[in-house]
């Protein structure tokens, strides 16, 4: 019979330690996501041509900027950019479209621009897109399609957009015009009560709505899956911020030139990691209430993404904490 001494059961616990830690740091390893690297054509963008100088064609190319070529405080003649990640949206993207519009246009002392990413769309998105910004007789280069060659899934499509606009603020709105574009006000005015060319994110909350009808009318499956994925976010390390997932998140330029060039998650979780990313290299998250509504269409699969979110939220945490991932290192550049 072998007898136990302190040293052996010292061993044993260490020993036991050693594989565990192995056979996570080996699945997280197995699991971890890469951005996929951008094809040179992405590197461009569509623009409905400027009919009053007599063009026969009826869009144009150009070459995207690089945010992060930008001074901190430089002026690029535009205040605030709009990045709207698309996927066959050719159904929903006039209800957003038409709801932005007014609101950007009543902003007297801001100028903007709006930024799709047609992320790998089959329905002909980005020219039906330049179609409507010629019937709006908007000027060249106010709307900005950029066309990724193949999916890169939501979070893919926003960090691209966030790598290449022009504004000091940047908002990605979701193009179902679920939340209220006005609301947009509120998110820069929440920035504005910050320092002056500081790295601050503004967040569009739907937590004040918890026990209306837009949540309360939910299907149970829908409710349960969502607090589910909430108390995985709060355990995981988020319990300051209420609403993670809301699709109307602001950044200003210095904020976007931390957070988006780091991140790795392309699918429905990355606003955790965004927002993980922010509060590691402490930078102000601001959680704004905005009016918000279900819209028909969704492009989430319940079961199939929810149980991908939480796999993918569990795998991105880890990899955070054990040093696979890193927020110092730039992705692709």
């Amino acid at each position: 019979m072998v007898s136990l001494t302190p040293f052996t059961i010292l061993f044993g616990v260490v020993l036991l330690v050693v594989a565990l830690y192995a056979i996570v740091y080996a699945l997280v390893l197995i699991f971890k996501h890469s951005p996929r690297r951008p094809f040179s054509s992405e590197f461009t963008f569509l623009t409905n041509s400027d009919d009053t100088k007599g063009s026969s064609e009826d869009q144009t190319i150009n070459d995207l900027p690089f945010t992060r070529e930008i001074g901190t405080a430089d002026s690029t003649g535009i205040d605030l950019s709009v990045i709207v990640p698309c996927f066959n949206e050719t159904k929903r993207l006039k209800l957003f479209l038409d709801d932005a519009l007014p609101v950007l246009n009543s902003m007297a002392d801001k100028t903007w621009e709006l930024l799709l990413v047609d992320d790998g769309s089959t329905d002909g998105t980005a020219e039906y897109a330049i179609t409507w910004a010629r019937e709006q007789n908007l000027p060249p280069g106010t709307l900005r399609v950029c066309r990724l060659e193949k999916n890169r899934g939501k979070g893919g499509a926003v960090a691209h957009g966030m790598r290449h606009f022009r504004g000091y603020y940047a908002i990605f709105a979701d193009a179902d015009g679920a939340s209220r574009f006005a609301d947009v006000a509120r998110l820069i005015a929440a920035i504005d009560d910050q320092p002056a060319h500081s790295p601050v994110v503004a967040i569009g909350s739907r937590a004040h709505m918890v026990k209306t009808d837009a949540v309360v009318n939910r299907s149970f499956i829908r409710n349960f899956l969502m607090y589910g994925l909430h108390t995985l976010v709060y355990i995981f390390g988020i319990r300051s911020i209420r609403d993670t997932q809301c699709g109307f998140k602001m950044f200003t330029r210095p904020a976007a030139n931390l957070i988006f060039p780091y991140m790795h998650t392309e699918g429905w979780i990355f606003d955790v990691e965004i927002l993980i990313i922010a509060l590691r290299k402490q930078i102000p998250v601001l959680e704004v209430p905005i009016s918000w509504h279900e819209v028909e269409g969704s492009k989430v699969e319940l079961a199939r993404d929810s149980i991908k979110m939480a796999i993918d939220l569990v795998v991105m945490r880890l990899a955070y904490i054990i040093g696979i991932y890193s927020d110092q290192k730039l992705k692709n550049e």
